[in-house]
């Protein structure tokens, strides 16, 4: 009542800001207390607490000179130097397949018969060659027998060696044209038998019953031969690992289809042109193959390995959990603490124990298997 009495005598727009200022007054709170004030920190994502850390084992890295090693992957395929395409320089049509792909030949074997109207052409030009010989022998002997008598000059008898040898010419040329053509001259016939020019297997076909031959443009081949005594592996290494690879050096070759039996390859050749989808160039592995198990376009794994030994820090294969393409590791931190650490990992060895490139140094504790611990404390 008080108030509303002081606010009569006072103008209206002042009486409205005093007004307010009081309202204000009667609503302000006392201020904090700094110590009653609690800041809470947010949890470490990389720090996992279980239950009962007894139940997992834990082992120390250790140090010890490793070779480096690098796992790649590679393709087999034929040596190309042993590879040789099958060609008919006689056109016309298939009239017979006795081989396909995957088939194994010998050198000589017949492969596909052809019907070639150029070898009917070139047996027509050889016979007629051979009547003419026939005709030129016969006046060379005429003319021997009147020059001898003198009923000729010598002149007419050199026409007719002429004439004579001319006609052996033609008919050599003729020969030689219808052997080229794979014809037989004992027997006339325009079939005409290809046949493979090496021992091994068919790796390619590219022609199949009544198709056409053309003579002048026999692309693609009618056949592949290859010779798989002795194959290349094709490997694709990435650029950063480049400097790994040398030539002369020998890897470790498996294959998916025999992963128990180990193959020695040496390194032949390093591409100079990388990839440029992949970034990686590659790697020709040649390797002996006398008893056939590589075929080609077999799988195939390959280790290099380097040529001096490093100090490396290992921890066992179990220890290390791969997740989201990173690699992690479970290092305890005292009570029932762990921390979850990156690291960067590299070749296994052969006694079961991977590589440490970054993350841990020697001395340092993991626990063994990482898997066992990472589902047990997903399940907590």
């Amino acid at each position: 009542m008080r108030h509303q009495h002081l606010l009569r005598y006072l103008p209206p727009l002042f009486s409205a800001a005093l007004l307010g200022a009081l309202l204000l007054g009667c609503s302000r709170q006392a201020p904090l207390d700094p110590s009653q004030v609690k800041v809470e920190k947010a949890p470490d994502p990389s720090v996992i607490e279980v239950q009962h850390p007894e139940r997992f084992s834990v082992v120390t890295v250790e140090q010890r000179p490793s070779a480096d090693e690098m796992l790649v992957n590679g393709v087999v395929a034929p040596d190309v130097n042993r590879s040789v395409p099958v060609l008919s320089l006689a056109g016309g049509r298939v009239v017979e397949i006795r081989t396909k792909l995957g088939d194994d030949v010998k050198k000589g074997q017949v492969l596909l018969e052809i019907n070639s109207p150029d070898v009917s052409a070139a047996f027509s030009d050889y016979q007629k060659f051979r009547t003419d010989l026939i005709l030129a022998q016969k006046q060379l002997d005429r003319a021997q027998s009147l020059y001898a008598r003198g009923a000729i000059a010598q002149k007419d008898l050199e026409t007719a060696e002429d004439a004579e040898q001319k006609a052996k010419v033609d008919v050599e040329t003729a020969g030689q044209r219808l052997k080229v053509l794979g014809a037989d001259l004992d027997h006339v016939s325009p079939i005409v038998p290809v046949r493979a020019p090496i021992s091994g297997a068919i790796v390619e076909q590219n022609t199949t019953g009544g198709t056409g031959v053309r003579s002048l443009d026999n692309s693609p081949n009618l056949f592949v031969i290859a010779d798989l005594s002795r194959v290349w592996v094709l490997c694709d290494v990435y650029e950063n690992r480049l400097p790994d690879v040398h030539l002369g050096d020998f890897a470790e070759v498996r294959l998916a289809a025999y992963p128990e039996r180990k193959l020695r390859a040496r390194v032949a050749n390093i591409g100079r042109v990388l990839d440029p989808n992949t970034r990686a160039a590659k790697v020709r592995l040649e390797l002996d193959n006398p008893d056939g198990v590589l075929r080609a376009g077999m799988f195939a794994t390959a280790v290099f390995r380097s040529r001096q030994e490093q100090l490396r820090a290992l921890v066992p294969a179990s220890a290390i959990l791969r997740l989201h393409d990173r690699d992690w590791v479970f290092r305890p931190e005292g009570g029932n603490r762990f921390r979850r650490t990156e690291i960067q990992a590299g070749a296994t060895t052969r006694d079961g124990m991977r590589q440490v490139l970054a993350g841990l140094t020697a001395g340092d504790k993991v626990v063994v298997n990482a898997l066992q611990f990472a589902g047990a404390a997903e399940a907590e």
